[in-house]
């Protein structure tokens, strides 16, 4: 099981059971001010009976459940704001024997602080039990507020057969756009969760054959976005952040957070358009404290594909992300990528034991400390070769695994990638 700001995970019916499920749900109710929480799912074959122990556990705490059913995480997020807590039973892009919990406070995902309040509080049991409620939501209609406008297009939606299905059709049909669907349906999917690690094969054959200007292709819980273009290609995940910040700057947006994994092209396209980017540690809820911190305008993670607009989700969203660039003119979509051509980003996990993750980054920091301009050290171990290149080690916060993400030019890229991936396999053989 990993526990982090990303949220509980794990292999449901083994290390994840409905016993931890109960307990957890026991103990958010604790932190609960509002007397209220809204529940959803994705579509794994688990998150019924998930959902169904998670509402027992809150209400047996006192709290009054708001159930969405299947419904996207940054849906579930924008009715947390109203009911004052949320949870989202998800995995995420995890594989589909995993399931998990990810906690919503004040519109957010928990930080660092109250992640750990919460694994310190009693399982709740109060002597009023709280009610559940059945509840739609108007994410679709908001998300079409803010992101109307632009010139009619054509796109294609892969929803993986996850929460997104139907909403995604929803949403475009509503920003009077043509659409064709597929792995729409819940619970089918003929690809992957994790839409970064699939080559989505089936979407790039439906917007070539149909002559689509955009192909959109979103994770189990509709938090990632992965971009398919015009003619076919799968975009990396930093194209799909890169691309919303281009449309942010050009709504008057100047100040930026991304994570400190996410292509150095964003911050110098960034700095080119007269803003500003911070970075954060990896993971959402870190992304969003430095949004705070900062007051930030727009931002997210280039490496999961996630795009943030505070003001209106505190979490990664995907199908903002889709209708955002969906608004975009072909001159503009053409500039961005043009300008992030220029870098190459590779990125890959080692699986590895959790507990011996820090050893492995203690000693890759003695020597990256030789081979680099500058160390950073706030999350893993970052080496800034050059103003073009970088190598980041880190513990993943939601596998059992350490991940491994160079960037360099495109002559350099693969050389910098082996060398550092050669010096974590040689550490963690040691250590173990």
């Amino acid at each position: 099981m990993k526990i982090s700001i990303s949220g509980v995970r794990g292999v449901y019916g083994e290390d994840l059971n409905l016993h931890e499920i109960s307990r957890f749900a026991g103990q958010f109710a604790g932190l609960i001010e509002s007397g209220r929480c809204v529940i959803a799912r994705d579509t794994r074959p688990s998150g019924r009976i998930i959902a169904q122990t998670v509402a027992a556990g809150l209400m047996a705490g006192g709290i009054d459940v708001f159930n969405l059913g299947i419904a996207p995480t940054p849906a579930a997020f924008r009715e947390a704001r109203k009911y004052g807590a949320g949870v989202i039973i998800t995995a995420s892009h995890n594989p589909l024997h995993w399931n998990g919990l990810k906690f919503i406070i004040n519109g957010r995902g928990l930080f660092e602080r109250e992640l750990d309040a919460l694994l310190r509080l009693p399982s709740e049991h109060k002597n009023k039990f709280g009610s559940e409620f059945r509840i739609s939501s108007r994410y679709v209609d908001e998300v079409v507020d803010i992101a109307k406008g632009g010139a009619k297009v054509k796109v294609g939606i892969d929803a993986g057969g996850g929460a997104a299905c139907g909403f995604g059709e929803k949403l475009f049909k509503k920003l009077g756009h043509d659409y064709f669907s597929i792995n729409g349906v819940a619970g089918v999917s003929s690809r992957d969760p994790d839409p970064t690690a699939d080559e989505l094969a089936d979407l790039r054959a439906l917007v070539t054959a149909n002559k689509l200007d955009h192909g959109f292709a979103l994770d189990l819980d509709a938090d990632r976005l992965v971009v398919v273009s015009s003619i076919g290609e799968k975009l990396n995940p930093d194209a799909t952040l890169l691309l919303c910040i281009a449309r942010a700057l050009e709504m008057g947006m100047r100040k930026f957070v991304s994570s400190i994994d996410t292509s150095v092209a964003i911050e110098k396209y960034v700095r080119d358009h007269k803003g500003k980017l911070s970075y954060s540690k990896v993971g959402e809820a870190n992304v969003v404290s430095k949004m705070l911190e900062t007051n930030a305008d727009a931002g997210g993670e280039g490496s999961s594909a996630g795009f943030i607009m505070p003001n209106f989700n505190m979490c990664r969203d995907g199908l903002l992300a889709a209708a955002t660039i969906s608004s975009l003119d072909e001159n503009m979509i053409e500039g961005c990528l043009t300008f992030a051509s220029q870098f190459v980003q590779i990125r890959s996990k080692i699986a590895a034991d959790s507990s011996l993750h820090r050893a492995v980054i203690e000693k890759l920091a003695d020597i990256f400390k030789q081979e680099s301009s500058s160390i950073m050290t706030e999350d893993g171990v970052k080496a800034i070769i050059d103003e073009d290149s970088w190598v980041l080690v880190r513990p993943s916060n939601t596998e059992h695994a350490i991940r491994v993400s160079v960037e360099s030019r495109p002559d350099k890229a693969q050389s910098l990638y082996t060398n550092a991936s050669e010096k974590v396999h040689a550490i963690y053989d040691q250590v173990r």
